[in-house]
C-alpha cells in the first residue's frame, strides 16, 4: 500500500503539471487534421466520407494503442513511456509533410495518432502520485490537456494561411519533440514504481492486468466515455467543416468558433474532477447525460420550412438555429461533456486501483474509437441524407442509450443491495396509511 504522506507536495505538483502540459501538446498534435485536413480535402478533391476517414484515422491508432501503453506505463513507468510516445508522435508528424496521395495521408495519419495514446499513460502515471480522495481533481486537471484541441483551432489556421499546411505540421512536430525532452529532464519515476523496484517485486503480468475486462461494468464505463470523450473528439474534428458548410464561414472564423466548444469541453474537466470528489461521480454523470440529451436534441433539429394551409392562404414558418444559439448550445454541451469525462475516470482508480493502466486504457480506447467512428459516420450521414444536423441526430441516439443503460444498471444494483426498495413507495399518503395500519 502506497504511503502518500511520504510524497512531498512539490513532487506531486511537478508530476501533475508537467504531465498536463505534455498531454496538452500531444492533444494539439492529435487534432491537427481538424484544420490542415480542410486544405488537404480541397487539394485532393475528397468527399465528406473520405474527409471523415482522414481526420478520424489518427484517432484510430491513438485509441488502439492506449490499452497497451496504459499497461506498459504500469509496468515500466509512465515517465519513460510518455517520453517515447511524444518523440514517436513528433517524428510521424514531421513525416506527414512528405505525403502526396490519399493513401499516403492515411498512413501518415496513423503515425500522427501515436500522440493521442498519451492519455492512458498519463492517467496511470498521475494517479500514482495522489491518494484516492484527491485523484478525481488530479485527473481532472490532467485531462484538461484536451484544451490542446483549442490551441490547434486558434493557432493552426493563422500558420496555415501564412505559410501553408506543411508548416503547421513542422511547427507542431518540433513543439512536441521539445516537450518530450523537457518532460524527461524535469519529471521523476512514480512512487509506486520506485517502491516496487526497492522491494524487488516484478510488474504484474499482462494477462493479470487484463483480468478486470471480464466485468460488464468496465464496458459500461467505456460506453460513457464513448460519448463524453469520443463525442468531444469527433465534434472537435468535425465542427470546422460543419461551420464552413452549414454557415458559410471561412476556415479562420470556423476554427475560432469551434474553439468555443473545445475550450469548455477541456478546461472544465478540472471542475468535473473536483465535483466528482465532493458530490460523487454518479451524480455528475446524471447531470452530464441529462443536459447532453437536451442539447443534442435541439442541435439535431434541421433548418426547416413549414407551410400551413391558413384561412386566407398559406402561412410559412422557418425554424433554424442561428450562429449565436448554435454557439451557446455547443458551449453548454462541451461544458457538460467535460464534467462527464472527469467523472468517468474518477470511477476507475476507485473500483480498480491495481489496474488503472489496463482499465483506463480500455475505457480510453473505446472513447477514442468513438472519435474515430463518429466523424466517419458524420461524413457518411452527410453524403446519405444531405442534412447538416444529422451528426447531432446520431449523438442524440448515443447519449440517450448511455443514459438509459446507466440508469437501469444503477437501479439493478440498488435492488440487489436493498431488496426492500421494490416494496416501498415515495407517496407519503401511502406510507402514512401503512404506518397507521401497523400501529
Amino acid at each position: 500500500m502506497q504511503d502518500f504522506s511520504q510524497i512531498s507536495t512539490a513532487r506531486q505538483q511537478r508530476a501533475l503539471w508537467l504531465s498536463t502540459i505534455a498531454f496538452t501538446t500531444c492533444f494539439a498534435v492529435w487534432m491537427i487534421f481538424s484544420i490542415i485536413g480542410i486544405q488537404i480535402k480541397k487539394d485532393l478533391g475528397l468527399n465528406d466520407t473520405e474527409f471523415g476517414l482522414l481526420i478520424a484515422t489518427p484517432v484510430l491508432s491513438g485509441s488502439m494503442l492506449r490499452i497497451f501503453l496504459g499497461v506498459w506505463a504500469d509496468q515500466l513507468g509512465g515517465r519513460k513511456v510518455l517520453t517515447a510516445v511524444m518523440l514517436a508522435g513528433a517524428a510521424a508528424t514531421w513525416m506527414l509533410t512528405h505525403a502526396q496521395t490519399y493513401p499516403q495521408f492515411l498512413i501518415a495519419a496513423l503515425g500522427v495518432g501515436i500522440a493521442g495514446s498519451s492519455f492512458s499513460v498519463g492517467v496511470a502515471y498521475v494517479s500514482k502520485w495522489f491518494p484516492p480522495e484527491k485523484q478525481g481533481t488530479a485527473l481532472g486537471i490532467f485531462g484538461a490537456g484536451n484544451i490542446g484541441s483549442a490551441v490547434t483551432k486558434l493557432l493552426a489556421p493563422m500558420v496555415m494561411v501564412a505559410a501553408g499546411w506543411t508548416m503547421v505540421a513542422k511547427v507542431w512536430a518540433v513543439g512536441l519533440a521539445v516537450m518530450a525532452i523537457l518532460y524527461f529532464l524535469f519529471t521523476q519515476e512514480d512512487p509506486s514504481l520506485e517502491q516496487r523496484r526497492k522491494a524487488g517485486v516484478k510488474p504484474m503480468p499482462f494477462a493479470e492486468q487484463m483480468a478486470p475486462l471480464k466485468n460488464l461494468q468496465v464496458w459500461r464505463f467505456a460506453l460513457y466515455y464513448f460519448f463524453v470523450f469520443g463525442g468531444f473528439v469527433s465534434l472537435a474534428l468535425w465542427l470546422p467543416r460543419y461551420l464552413i458548410g452549414a454557415y458559410g464561414m471561412d476556415v479562420a472564423h470556423a476554427g475560432m468558433l469551434a474553439a468555443c466548444y473545445s475550450i469548455p469541453a477541456s478546461l472544465f474537466r478540472v471542475v468535473g474532477g473536483w465535483m466528482s470528489d465532493k458530490l460523487g461521480a454518479r451524480k455528475v454523470m446524471y447531470w452530464t447525460f441529462g443536459v447532453s440529451v437536451i442539447c443534442c436534441f435541439l442541435l439535431a433539429y434541421p433548418d426547416t420550412q413549414y407551410v400551413v394551409k391558413g384561412i386566407k392562404g398559406d402561412v410559412t414558418f422557418h425554424l433554424a438555429i442561428g450562429v449565436v444559439p448554435f454557439t451557446v448550445l455547443v458551449f453548454v454541451l462541451g461544458f457538460f461533456m467535460s464534467l462527464g469525462k472527469a467523472a468517468v475516470y474518477k470511477h476507475i482508480p476507485v473500483y480498480y486501483p491495481q489496474y488503472v493502466g489496463a482499465v483506463g486504457g480500455v475505457v480510453g480506447m473505446i472513447g477514442g474509437l468513438g472519435g474515430f467512428v463518429l466523424p466517419i459516420a458524420f461524413g457518411a450521414l452527410n453524403d446519405f441524407t444531405g442534412v447538416w444536423t444529422s451528426c447531432f441526430m446520431l449523438l442524440f441516439v448515443v447519449v440517450a442509450s448511455a443514459l438509459a443503460w446507466m440508469h437501469f444498471a444503477i437501479r439493478r444494483m440498488e435492488r440487489r443491495r436493498f431488496p426492500q426498495i421494490d416494496r416501498e413507495t415515495d407517496l407519503p399518503e401511502i406510507i402514512d396509511a401503512q404506518r397507521a395500519a401497523r400501529g
